[in-house]
């Protein structure tokens, strides 16, 4: 058995040391080895391996003048989106992809987001009754609109920061609003009316050496009532005479509920104490 294995052995060894078939392995060994080594450089040069270039910033430059800055750096481009910009020219770059300052290797293609000329047209959501401006002015900033609130009113029936009325370029549009989307351009502003939180209490006045005349007017502007207007034997001209007492006294810190009645004393000379 090692017998028969020695001859093997022998026999391959005498094979492979004869000269013709000695130099056609060595030839084979350096075919290979050459194919190798240009297959690798040839990787090398086709992805420039271990080369990049920084990418410039052309964000806020005009497209043709950005494209043909950055071709004459050997870069490619392409507009990939275009959106409205209100007070932005068409054709302004306003976002790039790869991102201003990163390493790329060259020839890479920078994709451009530009303003365009005429905005895209959005649907306002439905405004149902007794919706609340915060929530609802939420939705509008997250599609792209501005809410605004010029004007507050009180309205007892609603609750406070309800949306009263909507205006869209002077027209106001909140019928429309409660049976459909009203479309509009985005970007847009839209402007509100709202309610207020009513004051149902008001501060107790002084109409202590007032005329009867002024205090009717005091009351009427604080929203209250002249309840019994009690006179004394002096009395000959109600209007111009003189408050000397009221009730409920006046309190710099006291309130009343809106509506309620003050009654007021009147004499017709000026009290002593006013004087």
């Amino acid at each position: 058995m090692w017998q028969k294995i020695r001859r093997f052995g022998i026999e391959i060894y005498a094979f492979f040391t004869t000269p013709f078939v000695l130099k056609n392995c060595l030839g084979m060994v350096v075919v290979i080895t050459g194919l190798l080594v240009i297959t690798f450089w040839w990787l090398q040069c086709y992805t420039n391996h271990g080369e990049s270039v920084q990418v410039p910033s052309y964000v806020g430059m005009n497209f043709r003048e950005a494209a043909r800055k950055a071709r004459g750096r050997d870069f490619g481009v392409a507009i990939s989106d275009s959106i409205f910009v209100p007070g932005e020219p068409p054709g302004q770059i306003v976002s790039q992809d790869p991102k201003p300052n990163s390493r790329v290797k060259e020839g890479r293609t920078l994709y451009f987001t530009v303003t365009k000329n005429n905005p895209d047209i959005l649907k306002l959501p439905d405004l149902k009754s007794g919706d609340d401006y915060e929530i609802y002015s939420r939705r509008l900033t997250r599609i792209g609109l501005k809410p605004r609130i010029v004007a507050r009113t009180a309205d007892p029936n609603v609750g406070p920061n309800t949306i009263i009325d909507v205006m869209y370029k002077g027209d106001t549009i909140t019928q429309k609003l409660r049976f459909g989307g009203v479309p509009v351009e985005m970007g847009a502003t839209i402007d509100f009316v709202v309610s207020e939180e009513v004051t149902l209490t008001v501060n107790i006045p002084d109409c202590l050496c007032h005329t009867l005349g002024e205090a009717k007017f005091l009351l009427q502007t604080t929203e209250l009532s002249i309840g019994t207007i009690l006179k004394d034997a002096t009395i000959t001209d109600e209007e111009n005479a003189y408050v000397w007492r009221q009730s409920p006294k006046y309190d710099p810190n006291g309130t009343m509920r809106k509506g309620e009645q003050i009654d007021l004393y009147i004499t017709q000379d000026q009290p002593a104490s006013c004087r």
